[in-house]
């Protein structure tokens, strides 16, 4: 039987990580909070089933800036480090963190399969983001919910899930589309030697109702 791993990675070691692992049957095997990176790699070291195992890994944002409010109110747009005179020292302009890079480059030189995804995409691709404030306790409730009642996860309990859970959940989610149905999955770009993927389009919805979206966005 495969597994699917889902990991929801911070930025730092002061915030929680979420671990997922999953089964063909979506049935939620494992579900736990790491720390350290240290603590990431004995998990996977000790993963009886990893050569059994998809994993997708989300990418972080990059925490780390120079102080000024200019530049953390520029900090999530590009734009800027294509102008010459904004000279980008120390890397202020990177978006994504490279936490974790080096140690899943490792897993894939190993043969085992290894994804990126961005947490924020994946839930708009797969109509999870909800009108709440980001990472707030409703919009926590919300993603818990529709994971539980849209996608099947019966083992979700009804008690509040730290986000960090649900988030992994959206990482196991990808790796088993990946693998059972690659031609929707679309590669965004590679981050650090490995494709960061997500849905083509909803697969829990019909096809009426996502053309139906399409051509609202497109007018």
């Amino acid at each position: 039987m495969n597994y699917y791993i889902g990991l929801s990675l911070a930025s730092g070691s002061s915030m929680d990580s979420g671990v997922a692992v999953i089964d063909e049957n979506n049935k939620i095997i494992l579900i736990d909070k790491l720390y350290k990176m240290s603590d990431i790699i004995f998990f996977f070291e000790n993963f009886s089933s990893l050569k059994y195992s998809k994993i997708c890994v989300s990418v972080p944002s990059d925490k780390t800036m120079l102080e000024g409010k200019w530049r953390i109110l520029s900090k999530p747009y590009q734009l800027v480090s294509s102008n010459k005179n904004i000279p980008n020292r120390d890397n202020w302009t990177q978006r994504h963190s490279n936490r974790g890079s080096e140690y899943l480059k490792e897993l894939t030189e190993r043969g085992i399969t290894v994804n990126r995804f961005d947490i924020y995409m994946t839930r708009q691709s797969l109509h999870l983001n909800s009108c709440y404030k980001d990472r707030s306790p409703a919009d926590c409730k919300f993603l818990q919910q529709a994971l539980r009642y849209e996608w099947g996860f019966e083992d979700i309990p009804s008690n509040m899930m730290p986000m960090s859970h649900c988030e992994a959940i959206l990482g196991a989610i990808l790796a088993k589309e990946y693998e059972t149905n690659p031609e929707k999955i679309n590669i965004l770009y590679n981050f650090r030697g490995i494709d960061v993927i997500d849905i083509k389009e909803n697969l829990n919805i019909s096809t009426d109702v996502y053309n139906f979206e399409k051509n609202l966005v497109m007018r």
